[in-house]
This record gives C-alpha cells, sequence and structure tokens, in this order.
C-alpha cells in the first residue's frame, strides 16, 4: 500500500483496509488481527496511523484489545443465533461476501452515488480541531451537533417539530430497535407489520419475542384495509411497523387516504407506530407522504441508517421519539455506545452545510436511471418469466415468477454460476413470498449484468 501524500488521510486508509479485512474474513468467532508495528510495515504507514485506525475501530465496537496479546474482533451474534445449519439468509449473505460472486441481492443505493468522499474529508479537517485527547469517552445518546442536525432535517413545520434531546444514535440499526422494544415495554408483545417486510425489522422482532402479524400489499402497494381493520380490531396489537414512503422491499407507495386512515386507527386503539424511514428519502417523484405527518405523536418512533444515503462509513442507527425519554436515556446510557466523535461530527456537517439535499436529489436520479436501465434488460430477457412492476422509489424490483417455481433450486443454480440472489421468502416470517425474488438495481454496472439477469430468468424458466 502507498503512502498517501498527505499523511493526515492515512489512518483513514487504514480504517478502510482493515474493516475490508475483518468483512472479508470467513471466521465465525474472534479472530486476531495484525499488531500496530505488523500491520504498520505492511502498509507503509507510521505506528501512530495504524493505532488511531484501530482506536476508530475500537470505538465503534468492531473490535477490542488485549492487553500484550493485540487486537482482536469483537464477535457479536446476530439476534437468532443458533447451532443450528445455516439458514438460508445466512447463504445469502456468507455467498455475496465470497469474491468472484455478483450480488443481485446487494441492499446498498449509495454504492451508485456516496458521500464518504466528503465525509471523510471533513473528518480530517475537524480532526486538526478536535484533538482526540479532549473527546470525551463516549456520549451514550450520539454526538450533540448530529443529534441537532437530525432533528432540523426531520422537522418540517411549527406543528410537526423535532428537539435534538428527543434524538438517540446507536452503533447500527439493530442496536438503536433493540433499545427502543425494551424501553417502550413492547417486547414479548404482538406486532403488525406490512408483507414483504425487511428480513432485518423481521429478526429484530423475534428476537423480542414479539408475535408478528403480516399484512400483504397488493400489487398497487396497498392493504385490505376491511381485513386490516378487523385484524386490529380482533387481535392485542401494540406495534405497526410500516415503511415511511415507498414500501421496502416492494418499491410501491401506500396512497396518502390510506396512511391517515390507518394512522387514526392505531391512535384510536393506541397502538405504537415505528416508522421505517431507511429507505425514506429514496422515492422517485412526486415527493410520497409519510405516515408520521398523520400519526399520534406520543406514539411515534421513527427509525433509520445513515448508510443508505451516505455510504458504508456512516453505518450508526438512529430513532426520534417524542415519549418515554428517561426510559430511552436509561437504557441508551446503559448500553454506553462507543461511536466515534469525529466522524459523527462530519456527518452532522453533511447536514448543517446543505450537502444532504443536493446529494439526496442526485442519488434519487442515478437510482431512477438505474432502475430504468435494469426494468430494460428484465424486458429483453424475461421472455415472460417474471411479473414486473415498476417501483416507486427504492433500490430493487420485487419480481414474482409466472409459474410455480422451487426459488430455493433457482438460488443454488444461480450460486453455482457465482451469481447471489435475494429469494422471496426471506422477507416473511410466515413463508409467505415463495414465487418471488428482490433484485437489486443498485449494482456494479461495469459488470455484465444483462448475462446475470439472463442466467436469472433461464434458472426459473427451467427451474420445477
Amino acid at each position: 500500500m502507498d503512502t498517501p501524500k498527505d499523511a493526515s488521510f492515512a489512518y483513514q486508509a487504514v480504517y478502510r483496509y482493515l474493516v475490508e479485512m475483518i468483512e472479508a474474513s470467513p471466521a465465525q468467532g474472534e479472530q486476531k488481527l495484525p499488531s500496530l508495528r505488523q500491520l504498520a510495515q505492511r502498509l507503509g504507514v507510521s505506528v501512530s496511523t495504524t493505532k488511531y485506525a484501530y482506536s476508530l475501530l475500537e470505538d465503534e465496537g468492531r473490535v477490542y484489545a488485549k492487553p500484550k496479546f493485540g487486537y482482536f474482533t469483537r464477535w457479536v451474534p446476530g439476534p437468532l443465533s443458533t447451532g443450528h445449519p445455516p439458514t438460508l439468509l445466512d447463504q445469502v449473505f456468507a455467498s455475496a461476501r465470497q469474491p468472484g460472486m455478483l450480488a443481485l441481492s446487494s441492499d446498498a443505493p449509495a454504492m451508485l452515488l456516496s458521500l464518504e468522499n466528503p465525509l471523510l474529508m471533513i473528518e480530517r479537517e475537524l480532526a486538526r480541531l478536535y484533538p482526540r485527547s479532549l473527546s470525551p469517552l463516549y456520549l451514550p445518546f450520539g454526538e450533540p451537533e448530529l443529534r441537532a442536525a437530525l432533528a432540523e432535517h426531520y422537522t418540517c413545520s411549527t406543528a410537526n417539530y423535532w428537539q435534538a434531546d428527543q434524538v438517540y444514535i446507536g452503533a447500527d440499526l439493530h442496536s438503536v430497535l433493540e433499545l427502543s422494544l425494551n424501553a417502550l415495554g413492547l417486547e414479548g408483545t404482538v406486532a403488525l407489520v406490512e408483507s414483504p417486510c425487511s428480513w432485518a425489522i423481521l429478526r429484530q422482532l423475534q428476537a423480542a419475542h414479539i408475535r408478528v402479524i403480516e399484512v400483504p400489499l397488493d400489487a398497487d402497494g396497498r392493504f385490505d384495509l376491511v381485513a386490516l381493520n378487523e385484524r386490529l380490531r380482533q387481535e392485542p396489537i401494540r406495534l405497526a411497523v410500516l415503511s415511511s414512503t415507498v414500501n421496502i422491499p416492494h418499491g410501491s407507495r401506500m396512497p396518502t387516504e390510506d396512511k391517515q386512515l390507518i394512522c387514526q386507527w392505531l391512535a384510536e386503539r393506541d397502538i405504537w407506530l415505528f416508522e421505517n424511514d431507511t429507505y425514506g428519502e429514496l422515492y422517485f417523484t412526486p415527493q410520497p407522504a409519510r405516515y408520521r405527518d398523520f400519526a399520534d405523536r406520543q406514539k411515534l418512533l421513527v427509525f433509520s441508517t445513515f448508510d443508505k444515503v451516505i455510504g458504508a462509513e456512516a453505518p450508526y442507527g438512529y430513532v426520534l421519539c417524542r415519549g418515554h425519554g428517561p426510559q430511552l436515556q436509561r437504557l441508551f446510557l446503559k448500553r454506553a455506545f462507543r461511536l466515534s466523535p469525529i466522524r459523527q461530527k462530519a456527518i452532522a456537517k453533511l447536514f448543517t452545510s446543505q450537502r444532504i439535499d443536493p446529494h439526496l436529489h442526485k442519488l434519487r436520479a442515478v437510482l431512477q436511471a438505474s432502475m430504468t436501465r435494469m426494468n430494460t434488460l428484465l424486458d429483453e430477457h424475461s421472455q415472460g418469466t417474471f411479473e414486473v412492476v415498476i417501483p416507486q422509489g427504492g433500490a430493487s424490483f420485487w419480481l414474482e415468477a409466472k409459474h410455480p417455481v422451487d426459488m430455493h433450486r433457482v438460488f443454488e443454480r444461480l450460486l453455482a454460476e457465482r451469481i447471489v440472489i435475494a429469494p422471496g421468502e426471506l422477507f416473511s416470517q410466515q413463508g409467505a413470498w415463495k414465487q418471488h425474488v428482490r433484485l437489486s438495481f443498485t449494482l456494479d454496472w461495469s459488470k455484465d449484468i444483462a448475462q446475470a439477469v439472463e442466467q436469472l430468468a433461464r434458472a426459473i424458466r427451467h427451474s420445477p
């Protein structure tokens, strides 16, 4: 590795090198990492540079130091980790990380247009202004500047505003959802979710011992409102988890009048609304209404992450919640997240310097162009294999096979051709959507995507 011309960038390059090393490792448990001196010699940088890179990873909870032994990865089992054979989801993730694989299952909108370079440049400048010795060991609710920036970003009127002390930042989406469910006393209750639903949300609800009621979306992205109202009347539902703008991964949009009616029903029954805003900004025009525009403000929690918009260098999760501040503060204090203050300050600067909104405008345009490009390939190669509905935002198509298919066999056949797909059943706890597949259009278009789409269509056509 060449030493960067500006040494202040060196630790960022070492940090990225270590992240890629950790993520590429096939090991399931903790593993020893190179010593400070070994890494410095390997990469041609100073020991102090490698020390700072390791410190960033330590703050983020990815590694820890053993006195006299060096640095080790910190192994955190998933919420459903067991000693059983790997699940389909485990196989999808493990396969997608293998070298040479083409992941049609990817979920990274920012790979098409990220803010990682500006983020790291801002961090470099801030590191000069805020010496590490003056930074607090941890800020349990998140860096104050970032919390204030998020509150301002989500405020849209005098009737619908947020304050910094209503924002909580954690290591990732899993962490902030876990703490929120615990703080609000929702563990072991009943939740209603749109279906298909994000696998990450389904796993987190199951980890909290929450019984999940899946309400299917039709092709237009709507619920059967009569059936939904009946479910709300009959079941002891305490929580509803719904996508803010575009239904994810379905790609459709719930009509405004439906959202308003659903919020009315939830408020009448004192049901918490958890609004999933991870793709909330990634809609195609016009801008849809959000559930939070109509929800009971005291029974609303909005959750999201930065990585879908900024990139992998901003992995933190966050929630906004007006009520139950003491309970949330107590649990966030107990967890005591060690997140890099400088990285959080840099993310805050992206918001306060007015870079986020222009970036979102460009990212939406790039996503829509990529979606159109993928749709053209589907028209050319599917030969009637799929039912294709044009997504209204997000980063993927939700495809339905037109004849009965064993999608497990399709998955395995494509793995042999070094292609990874995300079968639809990953997005249901109850075995629904077995004839569906989520097809990403946030891809490395320098690869032969057309051939991959043709192979996908052929595998489905020839599957029993």
